[in-house]
């Protein structure tokens, strides 16, 4: 009803507007036209209106919707679950590798070889322990080409004891060493077979003692006797200590030393003469530490006086001590460099330990090494793989170098065939080059490899006797799984000379001629199989090439060697 009422009112209101203007135009003066325009009808957006009312239905049947129930029909029934309780998964875990503490081998292989070692290490309460190492490893020779006895043999014991406290900790040691050879390299291996046999004996006592906290912070001494079935002996006696110097907000490092070295030798190498040597160095050595970001700069001197007392001489020496390191890019990148010097206690010991083949005659003066200068770059080419590129440039002064003895002629000792060695003294520099590439991938694989590259100049000498030019090393370890583990390693030296003089006691002249030892490499593996967690079995090789080198002038090694073996771990 409402709306055909709005219809009504529009239309009237519509004839009314018509009406009025209908009566203006009659009113018009001017004459009119119809003019008829037909044009089609053209609804726009505008045009469109929205009905804002909202329909309102009446219809009865538009009541309210009834509720609906939904009912389950459940009958009770009887049941004996019982739910379990929440557990967390369970990781399988390696089972942890049992330690010990000691352990025991024994191997035997070609050349009627054998070696054994057994390591001793014994908690006596939680600050105290003791313990011992005993090795022997011996080889009949037979080397071929050599008709000369040239076995060896070298066997050691050393015991320790050690308690560790909550300010200090401190430690001693002694022990005896016995070895034997034979000066097997005479030249003529043609003469009459006669006995070549010497030993040495090294007996040592010492200790160490570390304090936390204290001004002195460390200790040592040692105390050794060395000497052979030649009458010779020598004792050496070192005595160290290190402490801090607080100085305003700073601290200086200092290590004091006190080095004795004295001994004999029952003749000279021509002469029957006694042959005598006796020095002690005093050694003060500050240094003071300067850290600055990726900048750590050590800067030192060291201080040596030497007296001789056998010439009843003194000298003071000045050495530096400085080094430096740089991180130019973290771990990746770190350069470092150094410049170092020091008074070298050169000893029949340590000679004798380098070549077991020199005579009872040497002259012994220590090596003043004026300076040590070295360069180079380190770091991480990944989380497993490290480098080390370097330089060095050394100057030392009486530097020891290992020459062949000449044949003494007539009324020889079994030494004076031309089959051992001696020391002949000079100033050399020395420029080298070295590189060193580390592999760790894992905790089963390990590889390393290391090349050093020699250049020498001597003052005296005609030739840097017994140094090589080049010297290699490569070694492999690889546990293959929990049973098999192998490695190998491999070892190069390159081309050294010596010299041999001939003709002493006749009436020519004496011939001296230079020779050149050949390079050569050597090449060792092992292989094992662990049984059980305290048992394995391993299997050895060394020169596996086979390779007929001289180590020395005229001493020419073993071939190819095999050795089996098992090792033993327990405690007590």
């Amino acid at each position: 009803m409402q709306n055909k009422l709005k219809y009504i009112v529009l239309v009237i209101l519509t004839f009314n507007i018509s009406m009025l203007t209908a009566q203006e135009r009659e009113k018009d003066t001017i004459d009119t036209d119809v003019v008829n325009v037909v044009k089609p009808y053209t609804p726009t957006i505008s045009d469109a209106f929205k009905i804002k009312e909202v329909a309102k239905l009446n219809d009865s049947t538009n009541a309210t919707k009834k509720p609906i129930k939904y009912n389950i029909f459940s009958i009770p029934v009887a049941s004996t679950f019982t739910p379990a309780k929440g557990k967390a998964a369970n990781v399988d875990k390696e089972k942890p590798v049992k330690l010990y503490d000691n352990y025991a081998s024994l191997g035997v292989g070609t050349y009627t070889t054998i070696l054994g070692e057994v390591y001793l290490n014994h908690a006596l309460s939680r600050t105290e322990r003791v313990g011992g190492y005993f090795s022997h490893h011996s080889s009949a020779g037979d080397i071929d080409g050599v008709n000369f006895d040239n076995n060896f043999s070298e066997t050691g014991l050393n015991v320790h004891y050690s308690q560790k406290l909550s300010d200090y900790s401190w430690k001693v040691d002694g022990g005896f060493h016995l070895q034997t050879f034979n000066w097997y390299g005479v030249p003529d291996q043609s003469i009459e077979t006669f006995d070549v046999d010497h030993s040495f004996y090294t007996a040592h006592f010492g200790g160490n003692i570390n304090f936390e906290d204290a001004i002195i912070n460390k200790g040592s001494v040692l105390y050794r006797r060395f000497g052979d079935n030649q009458d010779s002996g020598e004792n050496r006696f070192v005595l160290k200590s290190g402490f801090d110097v607080p100085v305003s907000d700073e601290v200086i490092n200092a290590e004091v030393t006190i080095d004795y070295l004295g001994g004999s030798f029952d003749r000279n190498y021509f002469v029957q003469d006694e042959l005598n040597y006796s020095n002690i160095t005093f050694g003060l050595a500050p240094s003071y530490q300067m850290k600055q970001d990726d900048l750590t700069v050590n800067l030192g001197v060291n201080l040596v006086y030497l007296n001789d007392t056998e010439a009843s001489d003194g000298k003071f020496f000045i050495y530096p001590n400085i080094t430096a390191s740089y991180r130019l890019v973290n771990e990746l990148l770190i350069a470092y460099g150094s410049i170092e010097g020091g008074l070298i206690q050169n000893s029949y010991h340590e000679f004798a330990q380098e070549n077991p083949f020199v005579s009872p005659t040497l002259f012994i003066i220590p090596t003043d090494q004026a300076y040590n200068v070295s360069l180079g770059i380190k770091g991480k080419l990944s989380n497993s793989m490290s480098y080390n590129i370097s330089g060095h440039y050394l100057a030392d002064n009486n530097r020891a170098l290992f020459k062949a003895n000449p044949d003494a002629g007539i009324d020889r000792e079994n030494y004076q065939f031309g089959n051992s060695f001696g020391i002949a003294y000079d100033d050399v520099t020395t420029f080298s080059v070295a590189g060193e590439l580390n592999v760790d991938v894992n905790r089963n694989f390990k590889l390393g490899m290391k090349a050093q590259y020699f250049a020498y100049d001597t003052e005296n000498q005609a030739e840097p006797w017994n140094l090589p030019d080049i010297e290699a090393s490569l070694f492999l370890d690889y546990q293959i799984d929990k049973h098999w583990f192998a490695g190998a390693n491999l070892f190069y030296v390159g081309e050294r000379k010596d010299e041999f003089i001939t003709g002493i006691g006749t009436l020519g002249l004496p011939l001296a001629e230079t020779i050149t030892l050949d390079s050569y490499f050597d090449v060792n593996a092992h292989v094992g199989y662990k049984i059980n967690d305290q048992l394995s079995a391993f299997a050895k090789a060394n020169n596996i090439a086979n390779q007929d080198y001289n180590r020395w002038l005229n001493y020419p090694v073993q071939g190819i060697q095999f050795l089996a073996g098992a090792t033993y771990q327990f405690d007590f």
